[in-house]
């Protein structure tokens, strides 16, 4: 008895999704009294709205993904570089994997920040031209106001200075890591700049950091590496 109600309620619940599907008028049949005319009315889909829909959001999705990813591969960036120095690190891993992890980890931090802008460049909501998303403040998007002062769109223009920072880290990390390592060494201290630029560009622009859990967890990762760059600088005197 119960797998026969089971099998009609997966039978109505079939049929319920196929009618679904299309628009659809419920009506009696005059000509037969106590029966029931089911009639499709011609248009979309739901197939055909859910089609509709992705082609025109998927930029913002990625370009929220790809920020996430990002940021994320930032701090684990940080702290393993600090790691390195302190030797922490290298009680997870040996020297050779740490190393080549962090620099992959760098490239793949590099394609998430490019993802991230070009996916903005389809955004069908908030549009930015690619001007907008190479010079900072000519977009007008998220106008801020500290202090009753107005700085435009100075959030939009964090993340392009950080950009252009971040392809200079990592542009030198390539190529000069050996050939010359003082002065790599010099522009990899602005990765201390980028995850400030950075948490304020993701914290009042940020889709997914704008309230809730993850924009916590963001000010938490966020604290996390400041006591590290701390506990750095204290480590070479520098403070």
């Amino acid at each position: 008895m119960q797998r026969k109600l089971l099998g009609l309620i997966l039978i109505v619940a079939a049929v319920s999704g196929l009618l679904s599907l299309a628009p659809a008028t419920v009506h009696a049949d005059q000509t037969n009294p106590g029966s029931v005319v089911v009639q499709t009315i011609p248009g979309d889909k739901l197939s055909d709205r859910f089609t509709t829909r992705a082609k025109s959001t998927w930029p913002w999705y990625v370009a929220r993904a790809s920020g996430l990813i990002a940021a994320a591969s930032l701090v684990i960036l940080i702290l393993s570089g600090i790691g390195q120095i302190t030797g922490q690190t290298f009680k997870v891993l040996d020297p050779l994997t740490s190393w080549a992890s962090h620099r992959a980890l760098g490239i793949a931090f590099g394609l998430a920040v490019l993802v991230h802008i070009i996916s903005l460049l389809f955004d069908h909501f908030v549009q930015f031209s690619i001007w907008q998303v190479l010079v900072p403040w000519l977009s007008h998007y998220r106008p801020a106001t500290w202090f009753g002062v107005h700085l435009g769109s100075f959030y939009v223009a964090l993340g392009v200075i950080s950009f252009y920072i971040i392809a200079l880290i990592i542009i030198t990390s390539l190529l000069w890591v050996e050939k010359k390592p003082h002065t790599w060494k010099i522009i990899h201290l602005l990765t201390y700049a980028v995850i400030l630029l950075v948490f304020v560009h993701g914290l009042y622009i940020g889709t997914d950091l704008a309230h809730g859990i993850f924009r916590w967890l963001w000010i938490v990762l966020n604290i996390t590496v400041l006591l590290a760059i701390f506990a750095r600088l204290w480590r070479a005197r520098t403070i």
